[in-house]
């Protein structure tokens, strides 16, 4: 049972209105940088890290997630 209290923990923390918005712009900015041509996920991760360094750690990791799964939508 304890497997399932940590995994309904982890997904209260991650469906959290505030975590919700930033994966939002995370996407969103990885789609726009991710369809300049020759710039990958890693490029876009690579330049928009400085970006979530004033963000708290969980927050900052599912920006990034949103960033690279974007540029990996917007380079296909």
């Amino acid at each position: 049972m304890e497997l399932f209290d940590n995994l309904a923990l982890g997904f209260g923390v991650a469906f959290t209105f505030q975590n919700l918005i930033y994966a939002f712009i995370g996407c969103l900015l990885g789609t726009l940088i991710g369809v300049l041509p020759g710039i990958g996920p890693l490029a876009t991760i690579a330049m928009l890290l400085p970006a979530t360094y004033a963000l708290p750690p969980v927050a900052a990791l599912i920006m990034l997630a949103g960033i690279y799964y974007g540029a990996q939508y917007g380079g296909s």
